[in-house]
């Protein structure tokens, strides 16, 4: 398997679902950059498990212990090492799972690609159990960022056919960014709240699950930053998004109403500021022409699917007798991942964008 991604600053993921523990490497942080623990709490908070309804109700600390890269609060330079233990486990709801795939899930592809020998515990190391270590390699990746002048963070756009308030392109603060990445359940509009829950309850009580898409986005980069062609700043991050458990479509800006545009509705016509920056009128783009940023809002929508895992009765194969079959999952699942993915991929953002910054040499 490989599980590592980065250039200049590489993620490296390890440890499965029910495994004892599972953790990260990050690599290539700049020394001297003092840890804000609390930060780092803050967002694994929001992406624990067993804290409501539309999540899972397994309960895990979340606790991680750092074991190399740091000392005294402050990176050393030296690779950052993190470990969170599992505790909450109850593999013997996945018995069933090694013979009777679940649709959608990794279980079949992964059965054939390792001869039967993945792990499906959980999900094993497909699980989004390990989008815990990378929110906290992401948390300390985005205080990096801030430093810098950077702020990014992220809402719900859309849980099943309820949908928040989209961000204004153009006009989007720091301020606004850092109050969304604060929360639990990230609006614009907090009134669609209940709706959304709703939505999530009406799936539960259906033994069903529902999808949903976030909205992310950062500013304070400057214009400049990134590379044409294969290594553009939607290609590194389009890379590590689709990281992320459930992941099913990343675009950037206006992203698929651009084939319904013309080229005088779709162009960010340009204009100098006050201050003398060039800036744009509209922010289609979101904010990156050519692979480069262009020094406006990167603006980025990510789709999530409904969790494969639903206790409704599916049709299947066993692999075992190699002949059609029924699957009734027993065991503790996310009727809905929305909620706890956008602290994962914001997280997945800050690493990207870190990345991008180390490459271009502005770290």
């Amino acid at each position: 398997m490989k599980s590592s991604i980065g250039s200049k600053v590489r993620l490296t993921v390890f440890g499965e679902s029910h495994g004892p523990a599972i953790g990260c490497v990050l690599e290539g942080l700049p020394a001297g950059h003092k840890i804000d623990f609390d930060l780092v709490a803050q967002q694994l908070s929001r992406r624990a498990p067993g804290k409501d309804k539309t999540a899972t109700p397994r309960r895990e600390e979340d606790l991680p212990e750092i074991l190399s890269g740091v000392l005294d609060g402050v990176t050393t330079g030296a690779p950052l090492a993190i470990l969170i233990r599992n505790n909450d486990t109850r593999s013997h709801n996945y018995d069933d799972l090694k013979i009777h795939p679940r649709p959608n899930h990794s279980d079949y592809a992964a059965w054939v690609k390792y001869g039967g020998y993945n792990d499906v515990r959980g999900g094993g190391h497909f699980s989004a159990r390990l989008t815990a270590p990378i929110v906290a390699a992401g948390a300390i990746c985005r205080s990096i960022l801030k430093e810098k002048g950077i702020t990014l963070g992220g809402h719900i756009l859309s849980i099943g056919n309820v949908c928040d308030k989209a961000l204004d392109p153009v006009r989007i603060s720091a301020e606004e960014l850092e109050n969304l990445s604060s929360k639990l359940f990230a609006l614009n509009l907090p009134e669609m709240e209940e709706a959304m829950r709703n939505e999530v309850e009406a799936a539960r009580m259906a033994g069903d699950s529902v999808g949903g898409t976030v909205e992310l986005a950062a500013v304070g980069l400057p214009a400049g930053v990134g590379n044409p062609m294969f290594c553009g700043v939607e290609n590194v991050l389009a890379n590590i998004l689709y990281g992320i458990p459930a992941v099913k479509g990343v675009s950037f800006g206006a992203g698929f109403a651009f084939p319904f545009m013309r080229g005088s509705q779709a162009n960010d016509q340009m204009y100098y500021d006050e201050q003398g920056q060039v800036k744009c009128r509209t922010n289609n783009c979101g904010g990156i022409t050519g692979g480069i940023t262009n020094g406006m809002p990167l603006t980025v929508t990510v789709a999530l699917k409904p969790t494969p895992s639903i206790s409704a009765e599916q049709q299947t194969v066993d692999l075992a007798k190699k002949e059609n079959s029924a699957l009734k999952i027993e065991g503790r699942h996310d009727p809905c991942i929305v909620p706890r993915a956008l602290p994962a991929l914001e997280a997945a953002m800050a690493i990207g964008l870190l990345d991008i910054l180390a490459e271009d040499g502005k770290l």
